[in-house]
């Protein structure tokens, strides 16, 4: 079973973690959350989840890892002022590993400059942003690009975010 690198700090988007993370635990794989340090605590924006961090950015490498998670809220924005964050989320896309980005999930991957030429959604705020990134943005629930990048807009495409990532995953 994957290996799936999450990065995450406060003021994430409670069920754009906890929704995926539980889909990704029961088919049997296993979720890690990576922040600036380990064992620190952060909290979603909404109150409703509180996550013990398992790895600080240091002390991990992408190769560890078979797949990206980027749950939304203010957590991508604040990690991808920092270039050890957009660095490890830029190599997935570079190795053609999965990534999974939900709402303000993609804007690590605006800033790691890994959208041009790729179909992409995510919440409308960012949609001139993706735009500006060279994605090939569309206003739908889920998009699957290349086989390795799966996109969604809000909380409520959930469902279908999780669906098509673990198809993703069946084919590693």
């Amino acid at each position: 079973m994957a290996k799936i690198a999450t990065l995450i700090t406060d003021m994430f988007e409670d069920v754009e973690f906890t929704g995926p993370s539980d889909a990704l635990n029961e088919a049997g794989h296993e979720v890690f959350t990576i922040e600036k340090e380990a064992g620190k605590e952060v909290k979603g924006k909404q109150g409703e989840a509180v996550i013990k961090i398992d790895y600080g950015i240091d002390d991990v490498n992408p190769s560890d890892f078979d797949a990206l998670l980027l749950p939304g809220g203010f957590s991508p924005d604040q990690l991808r002022g920092d270039e050890r964050f957009v660095s490890f989320a830029k190599a997935f896309m570079d190795e053609k590993k999965p990534v999974f980005a939900i709402c303000h999930g993609p804007q690590l991957l605006i800033t790691a400059k890994a959208l041009e030429g790729r179909k992409a959604t995510g919440f409308k705020s960012i949609k001139q942003d993706l735009i500006y990134a060279g994605a090939d943005y569309h206003d739908e629930e889920v998009l699957v690009c290349q086989n390795q990048l799966v996109t969604s807009r809000q909380p409520d495409d959930i469902p279908a975010f999780n669906r098509e990532s673990l198809k993703l995953l069946e084919k590693l």
